[in-house]
């Protein structure tokens, strides 16, 4: 069922919620938290989608927020709302509502949300594209437990994770970060099998993917070790190599979907590591509504303390030629690449060998 609304408020929205669920014969409402999605117009049906992909997981009451622009200063200064009320088939296993803002009306958002959350649910807002640099301090981001953001959407990722850390504040996650979790399952569990000290890690991916930023600080948080980031030409993550004391634990994923783990001693293992949709992220973000602390420790532990790399298809700079009696270059051990891109962690690394040796990392 459908129902279009034009130039209507939020009382006669949720008056039409009622009959319609009457109309349906559902009258009660069993929907276990409200998703407010904020984005454009242009977005809109690939989030709507994911969000009726993931409330078959979460039955939800779905807000989709779209701030229209209005070409004459007279249509900025009138204010409407349009909306478009969806339940049953046409909502999938929740309550669906797009909500259309034109005029002044698109900068006070929240007093529209506010009147159609559900009572005593959490709330979950989540910005597809065009996220604020802090989510916490948004009109709308205040009303909920959780803020999802995707840093891939944007322009300047690297630059939006700094800032992220800045004003980082509880319930804050993002979509790139979802994206590595099994990445970290997996290395999590390399790791679990073997009694090492990992020295040093390169993390490889494409460039301008902030899932590689992330994972390489994550990385560096729980170990302690110097990380390297390189480039590739993707897709996404391509690989993440750790030289330990007992031989190097290498995890290769070179066409999106599936990888190989090998282990010095152990023959190589094919492990399934393919690329998600955004329907799957959304719904393992929605599993969990307390804050994640292990999002905020390696967000904390800051992207400038890793190089921004150079473009892959950079030349790499001739080698100089050694003066005569020298021994020349002796190379860089197991990490060092024949056509590198590569840069490391500013802290050295005899700061990290001065401490106390970790020896695995648990995935949280």
């Amino acid at each position: 069922m459908k129902i279009d609304l034009t130039d209507t408020t939020a009382s006669k929205i949720n008056k039409a919620l009622v009959q319609g669920r009457r109309a349906i014969g559902t009258p009660a409402v069993g929907m276990v938290l409200t998703l407010v999605i904020v984005t454009d117009e242009e977005n809109a049906y690939d989030a709507l989608k994911a969000a009726s992909d993931a409330a078959h997981e979460h039955p939800s009451r779905t807000l989709v927020v779209i701030k229209r622009v209005s070409r004459s200063p007279r249509d900025r200064t009138q204010s409407r709302l349009d909306a478009e009320v969806r339940l049953g088939a046409d909502a999938g296993t929740g309550e669906t509502v797009v909500l259309r803002l034109y005029g002044e009306i698109v900068d006070h958002a929240q007093s529209v949300v506010l009147p159609l959350l559900l009572p005593d649910a959490p709330v979950v807002v989540w910005w597809p594209v065009n996220a604020p640099l802090d989510p916490a301090g948004d009109a709308l981001g205040s009303l909920a437990q959780r803020r999802v953001t995707d840093t891939y959407a944007s322009e300047q990722p690297v630059r939006d994770l700094a800032e992220r850390a800045k004003a980082y504040a509880p319930g804050d996650t993002d979509l790139s970060w979802t994206r590595i979790t099994p990445w970290r399952s997996m290395l999590a569990a390399a790791l679990d099998q073997v009694a090492c000290e990992v020295r040093a890690v390169e993390v490889e991916g494409e460039e301008f993917n902030p899932s590689c930023e992330l994972l390489a600080m994550w990385l560096a948080d729980r170990l302690d070790v110097p990380v390297k980031r390189s480039l590739s030409g993707g897709p996404g993550l391509t690989a993440v190599r750790m030289d330990t004391d007992c031989g190097p634990i290498v995890l290769d994923r070179a066409d999106g979907s599936l990888a190989t783990l090998s282990i010095e001693g152990q023959p190589d293992r094919a492990v399934a590591l393919k690329r998600r949709e955004t329907a799957e992220l959304i719904a393992e973000e929605l599993r969990r509504l307390d804050p994640d602390d292990t999002y905020a420790s390696a967000l904390r532990y800051g992207v400038d303390r890793l190089k921004s790399p150079s473009s892959p298809q950079a030349p790499a700079a001739p080698a100089a030629e050694p003066a005569k009696g020298d021994e020349g270059d002796k190379g860089d051990g197991p990490l060092a690449l024949p056509a590198p891109v590569e840069t490391a962690a500013k802290a050295p690394a005899e700061q990290a060998t001065a401490k106390e040796p970790v020896k695995r990392a648990a995935a949280k």
